[in-house]
């Protein structure tokens, strides 16, 4: 009795020690670059935003959390949020829908996020839904970009610059435990 009593505070002990582990490789690698949506002539038709490449600097992040690219097993976006940053006083209420697509060298471009009725009370932050796609490949990779394919419901006299801030979770290995 005393023995099993044992066996199972050690299996109880081993679990719980892995699982604390198991959450030492879980964190956040978090991004934002700015883009600009051109002033428009016409309305409710689709056009595209670019952003510059971004560095990844995926490997030095990894080894501050001490792993390596070959041990990530899962990347996610779990958030992308956009902020206008100019006119003054502008807000999103110029957009009927938004998409966000990621590419990187060698890779296939997928979308990551949207939000198919922006609000008219928007405001000048929106937090579009995001997609479940393991994304691993394309932040490991050096560089990637993003497009925002873009639907507006008014017509834009000025530019409008806006920050994309995204946040990726990574599920990865401790140097292989």
């Amino acid at each position: 009795m005393f023995k099993k009593s044992i066996a199972i505070i050690c299996l109880f002990t081993l679990v719980i020690a892995c699982d604390k582990l198991d959450e030492l490789t879980k964190f956040n690698m978090e991004y934002s670059q700015r883009a600009t949506i051109p002033s428009t002539a016409g309305i409710d038709l689709p056009f595209d935003v670019f952003t510059p490449e971004i560095e990844t600097n995926s490997e030095s992040t990894f080894e501050v959390n001490d792993t390596r690219k070959d041990l990530i097993e899962e990347i996610k976006l779990t958030e992308l949020e956009l902020v206008m940053i100019s006119p003054e006083g502008a807000d999103f209420s110029f957009l009927n829908s938004i998409e966000v697509y990621i590419s990187a060298d060698g890779l296939e471009e997928i979308r990551i996020a949207s939000l198919d009725e922006v609000p008219e009370d928007a405001g000048n932050r929106i937090t579009l839904d995001t997609s479940d796609a393991d994304l691993k490949e394309y932040i490991k990779s050096d560089e990637f970009s993003l497009r925002l394919n873009t639907v507006t419901d008014e017509l834009m006299s000025t530019d409008h610059e806006l920050e994309v801030n995204s946040t990726f979770f990574v599920d990865a290995k401790i140097l292989g435990l």
